[in-house]
């Protein structure tokens, strides 16, 4: 079913997507990509898949699929996995994260970023550290940085904000040329002109 033998895990997979189905009798799958787009989902020559796992249980070890055949479906991707050949071993891999390795994604362009290059950034404002984000979103209209405030203090490590129940303040920040005014990935900091308190 995998690529030959034990593979090791490059320590650079990304999940894009998670297997939702078989497609057809054949054994393709069908996967919901986690961008609109999925274009590197299409274009990795290999897919690394990590069984679905119940909470607090470890994370499975991904496991290595050359990828036949893709196209995109509708907003879900189908493929053929070398190994996979038949519908009810397709059926199995539903609810699988798909895992592609970094080096297989397109150089970003100018003034475009991937999100999970944003996630981990610290956040200024006009106040300083504002904080770091947790996630990116699309609201629709454009994608919304998920930032968990955090309190800058001297020689050592952001204090994170609670609120009254314990879990992070948070703070949505609309990732727009009108309120992001610039972003290092090699710094890992973004500038914001958005309100803490909006």
């Amino acid at each position: 079913m995998a690529v030959d033998g034990a593979a090791t895990a490059p320590d650079d997979l990304i999940e894009l997507g998670r297997i939702i189905s078989a497609y057809g009798v054949r054994g393709w799958v069908k996967i919901q990509p986690h961008s609109a787009q999925g274009t590197v989902l299409r274009a990795a020559p290999v897919w690394w898949l990590v069984a679905p796992v119940a909470p607090l249980a470890k994370p499975g070890v991904p496991v290595p699929h050359k990828v036949k055949q893709v196209r995109p479906q509708g907003s879900t991707v189908v493929a053929d996995l070398e190994g996979v050949g038949e519908r009810d071993l397709a059926e199995s891999l539903r609810g699988y994260a798909v895992l592609v390795s970094r080096q297989h994604f397109p150089k970003a362009q100018t003034d475009e970023y991937y999100w999970v290059d944003l996630v981990g950034c610290q956040v200024f404002g006009a106040e300083g550290l504002l904080g770091v984000v947790h996630e990116v979103v699309d609201n629709g209209a454009h994608a919304l940085l998920k930032v968990h405030r955090q309190q800058a203090q001297e020689a050592a490590e952001p204090l994170a904000l609670l609120d009254a129940k314990g879990k992070p303040q948070e703070i949505l920040v609309p990732f727009v040329a009108a309120h992001v005014q610039h972003v290092d990935i090699a710094a890992r900091r973004i500038d914001t002109d958005w309100p803490v308190d909006f």
